[in-house]
């Protein structure tokens, strides 16, 4: 999808469209319902924090913003870029929305999160209808067909990269957009492909980028000329292997239409640090609303866990994390709450925290759980 998060709230505020945009405010940056025009809007200048971007808009991006980037090193860049808080309830309901048209054309899906999808073309009807000037006719008509499905579902736009393998569907994806339809096969290596800069390829870090520029190789197509013996030498055997094979276009890694999540969590970034003590109010407030949201996922997606476990990250960067495991699995909110403040018991909490966060692991399918525990819950921060 292109600009997801943006790209919904440009639905909700039409009069946005054009103008550079950053998702990644509190609740306190939400339009002013009373106010007027662009005025109603918080802009980027008047941002004091130390939150992050979401994403933003094309346009912002433009200005050199992009996500991930601080929110305060973006107000430098584009003031006057128009600041919205996230709403990660709207962008999952247009996920949903997104990913059920899609399936209307091409069921075989691999779900990659929020705004992201595999799909398997090779059995749909038409897919391998040619022409003869367009040997990729099928595909090219089915990806139009998706896109449409798409805008129809959800007035959003997504860019469509149809490949051989998943690795060039990745990179092909990002090639042509916004609302981009692009057709790759390892013929078009050379001219599309490997004038890229390695780092496209999903899989080469920071690190692996760094020590391949100290080998003088930058682009892919300079990765494709390494004799793979070279790279096993520097990587080890594996990676290097990879590296060889991901440079020339090889994947044979299978859409996998279902995979059964290991854990799910909710966690938050205060725009401020927090003391246990001082803050103590505020932080129970958020720290039942994130096991409260946590209990929703599991039940919206039909899990139940044993395993509940708190991450916290303290002001100096710090992290750490407390589990523990429960007689009978639960998603039930106010179980979640007693366990996971059971877990804070166990942590120091005489310092100022940056992150609070809850996950619930062992999972299952909640039509196999146990008996739920029906515990009534305790107080947060007990003196």
């Amino acid at each position: 999808m292109d600009a997801f998060y943006a790209s919904v709230e440009l639905l909700r505020y039409p009069e946005l469209t054009g103008l550079p945009v950053v998702i990644g405010g509190g609740r306190r940056h939400a339009p002013d319902a009373g106010g007027a025009g662009l005025a109603r809007f918080a802009r980027l200048r008047d941002y004091a924090g130390r939150g992050v971007i979401t994403t933003a808009t094309y346009a912002a991006r433009a200005l050199g913003v992009h996500s991930g980037m601080g929110l305060m090193k973006a107000a430098a860049l584009a003031p006057d870029a128009i600041l919205l808080p996230v709403d990660f309830d709207e962008y999952r309901r247009h996920s949903r929305a997104f990913k059920g048209a899609v399936a209307t054309v091409a069921p075989v899906i691999e779900d990659r999160g929020i705004d992201e999808i595999y799909l398997d073309l090779t059995h749909v009807a038409g897919a391998q209808r040619t022409e003869r000037d367009d040997p990729a006719a099928g595909v090219r008509a089915l990806a139009a067909r998706i896109k449409a499905a798409v805008r129809d579902a959800t007035g959003l736009s997504c860019s469509i990269a149809v490949t051989p393998n998943k690795l060039l569907a990745k990179i092909g994806s990002d090639l042509d957009k916004p609302d981009g339809l692009t057709v790759l096969t390892l013929d078009d290596l050379p001219s599309r492909i490997w004038p890229l800069p390695a780092a496209r390829i999903n899989g080469i870090g920071p690190k692996a980028s760094a020590r391949l520029a100290e080998m003088g190789v930058h682009t892919i197509g300079e990765l494709a000329a390494m004799p793979v013996e070279q790279l096993c030498d520097t990587f080890g055997r594996t990676y290097g292997q990879w590296l060889h094979d991901a440079a020339h276009g090889r994947d044979e890694r299978p859409v996998v239409v279902w995979r059964e999540p290991k854990s799910i969590s909710r966690e938050t970034t205060f725009e401020r640090d927090l003391h246990p003590r001082s803050d103590r109010t505020e932080l129970g407030e958020r720290f039942t609303r994130l096991c409260e949201q946590l209990a929703a996922d599991l039940v919206r997606k039909g899990y139940v866990g044993r395993n509940v476990g708190v991450k916290l990250r303290y002001s100096d960067f710090r992290i750490v994390t407390r589990s523990i495991t429960l007689t009978a699995p639960t998603d039930d909110a106010a179980t979640i709450r007693l366990w996971a403040g059971r877990c804070l018991k166990t942590v120091p909490l005489d310092e100022r925290l940056r992150l609070l966060g809850v996950k619930m692991a062992g999972l299952r399918q909640a039509g196999q759980r146990d008996a739920k525990s029906m515990l009534d819950t305790l107080p947060l921060f007990d003196g």
